[in-house]
């Protein structure tokens, strides 16, 4: 097990505002950090856990204000010796026997080895079901009681507020505070929300306060005390620094959405006028595919000769930008982009406020968010809205690069151990996998791949009937918005009563995850959506089987797959699940020759087009961390802007 070290909080060590430099990353550490991940930890994890429940019967017997003045003394001497085996093993036993008191729950010995993991720089991988938000809470309770601010990152505002509360019933007997980060907070409550000795939030909500710092006069990256420059205005930061981050859903986060800039912007002059985004897309809508343009990828266009000529006939009397042949072909490109790239109920949502971004990975409203280069304003006037108000990007950062910052990183999810190489690389985290607390129980149908989508969604609205008539609760997993529409209108065809869970739902979606193994339910998901909640079996549900998932999605990761069909069975229930998808799925079409998509059988079909598109975004997010690594060494040598 790793030695204690110096804690990661703010003080003469660190300084006021602690992170890491990563473009002074030490090679040797970094060695070590691969050494460590190869060492077999799970046995001893386990023996740390044991011995930690067996200690946790003493501090139960004690009151709760009795527990708070016991546990002084092994809290002291926590703060002062760091995170060993000997001195978190009095204070998680404590925390075990203070959620005992506030929740009348028992951590089971996986919960804590987790808890252990996190706190020794790790990931935990946990099935689906086992108990990661106390795990997480074990940890953030000792590492806080050690003087360590932490930041647990989760998926959204209800996760953050619930989770919050949850701790902190938890958290105030021992003489601690938990804060919650939302969407909406002004900067004043942001700060007293970071001050406390936990704060929930969101990813997204974290990093645009990390940037607010930077533009607001915080440290540069890697530096304590050189200041970044700021209007005078501005209060100072917010954040204490990057100490201690424990993320919900690591992978989602550290993998899926590792490459997604977050762009912090002002409104600034449109780059284009209407008139030219409205000519581009009259432009566009005139080319033929094959003749004027190819598709060379799902989002990517390339004028041909012909639709290059096309293009420059219709605009050689406007003169100015559009005698440029790279501005001409380029806005027409995105137009075509716009057109037949981006696609409404999938792509993006129409509504009161505009067209608002789905986000690819979590199947969510991504709020605030733009396409740049004209785009988000070639789908408005697409859609028929006018072009919203361009931004101007001030500062940018990507998870990719943020993460690395922190002192301290730790996380768990259910699916981690197919990328555990690229994590450990990326990131140093090695993956530790946690045992389930009880066996198994799901049963796992083979794949199968239908000829076509009608073809699968007359099998998926054949088997949801014949599963809703034996009273059995059904999850469908869909891709996107349109998809989960279609199902729902041919499940009210069909007369079968459902709950539609999307990007349009959001709002409820705790709601209806929690009733989706009533007896009898039919819930429609779009993705992940739900994820974070637990999915209660019904009265005389067990007897009947339990949940059925159904996966009607080819996600781009067999972890996306595992992560929907890990919702049945969860905690030693009984579950079944299985897989319908067809032949003509866009990522089979987009990875796949058509000979090869019609001969293969279902499962290596599958596994072979997951795999080439996992080899795809593992390269784009190697080529940005290049791109990173090399701009770091210039910024190191030329120091920050003026």
């Amino acid at each position: 097990m790793s030695q204690a070290t110096a804690l990661p909080a703010p003080g003469l060590l660190h300084g006021p505002y602690p992170q890491r430099d990563p473009a002074r990353a030490d090679p040797l550490a970094r060695l070590a950090r691969h050494w460590r991940g190869h060492l077999p930890a799970r046995r001893r994890y386990a023996r740390f856990a044991d011995a930690v429940l067996a200690e946790a019967a003493a501090w139960r017997r004690l009151s709760p204000e009795a527990l708070r003045a016991e546990l002084a003394g092994p809290r002291a001497r926590l703060a002062r010796d760091g995170l060993s085996d000997i001195t978190l093993r009095p204070v998680l036993a404590a925390c075990h026997a203070a959620i005992t008191h506030a929740l009348g729950l028992r951590p089971y010995a996986t919960q804590v080895m987790a808890a252990r993991i996190l706190l020794d720089g790790r990931l935990a991988e946990m099935h689906t079901g086992e108990g990661k938000t106390l795990a997480i809470a074990l940890a953030a309770l000792a590492a806080a009681l050690a003087g360590i601010p932490v930041h647990v990152i989760t998926a959204n505002d209800y996760l953050v507020a619930r989770d919050a509360g949850q701790l902190a019933g938890i958290a105030g007997p021992l003489g601690l505070r938990v804060g919650a980060v939302t969407a909406g907070l002004d900067r004043a409550a942001r700060r007293a929300a970071y001050a406390c000795d936990v704060c929930f939030c969101t990813a997204r909500e974290l990093v645009f306060d990390y940037l607010r710092d930077r533009q607001a006069g915080g440290p540069a990256p890697g530096d304590g005390a050189r200041p970044w420059p700021a209007p005078a205005r501005e209060e100072g930061p917010v954040l204490r620094g990057l100490c201690l981050a424990l993320i919900d859903e690591a992978d989602s986060i550290l993998l899926d959405e590792a490459t997604t800039p977050l762009i912090l912007s002002r409104p600034g002059r449109p780059p284009l006028h209407e008139a030219q985004l409205r000519l581009a897309l009259r432009l566009a809508r005139r080319l033929d595919e094959g003749l004027h343009y190819r598709r060379r990828g799902p989002r990517h266009f390339e004028l041909t000769a012909p639709g290059r000529d096309a293009v420059r006939q219709a605009t050689r009397e406007l003169g100015g930008l559009w005698a440029s042949r790279r501005f001409r072909e380029g806005l027409v490109g995105q137009a075509l982009a716009a057109l037949h790239g981006y696609h409404r109920d999938r792509d993006y949502l129409v509504g009161e406020d505009g067209v608002v971004i789905i986000d690819p990975t979590t199947g969510r409203r991504a709020d605030g968010r733009q396409w740049s280069q004209g785009l988000h304003q070639l789908i408005e006037l697409k859609e028929g809205l006018p072009p919203s108000a361009a931004f101007a990007p001030v500062a940018q950062i990507t998870y990719q690069r943020f993460f690395p910052r922190y002192l301290q990183l730790g996380g768990t999810s259910a699916t981690l151990r197919e990328a555990r190489g690229e994590l450990l690389r990326s990131y140093g985290l090695p993956v530790v996998p946690v045992p389930r607390h009880r066996p198994a129980r799901r049963h796992d149908a083979p794949p199968r791949l239908l000829p076509d989508q009608r073809a699968k969604w007359d099998a998926v609205v054949a088997r949801v009937a014949a599963l809703h008539a034996e009273g059995r609760p059904v999850l469908v997993g869909t891709g996107s918005v349109a998809d989960s529409a279609r199902l729902s209108a041919r499940l009210r065809a069909a007369g079968l009563p459902h709950a539609v869970l999307d990007a349009r739902h959001h709002a409820a979606e705790a709601r209806v995850v929690a009733r989706a193994g009533r007896a009898g339910a039919i819930t429609v998901a779009t993705h992940m959506a739900g994820r974070g909640t637990d999915i209660p079996l019904g009265p005389g549900v067990a007897a009947l089987g339990g949940l059925h998932v159904i996966n009607a999605q080819l996600a781009s990761s067999p972890r996306i797959d595992r992560q929907l069909l890990g919702r049945a069975a969860r905690q030693g229930d009984p579950g079944s699940s299985e897989t319908l998808l067809a032949r003509d799925e866009p990522l089979l079409v987009h990875t796949l020759p058509g000979w090869l998509r019609r001969r293969l059988p279902a499962r290596p079909a599958i596994r072979l087009a997951q795999w080439r598109e996992e080899a795809r975004q593992r390269r784009q997010r190697a080529r940005l961390a290049r791109q990173d690594r090399h701009a770091a060494r210039l910024l190191a040598i030329s120091g920050p802007p003026e």
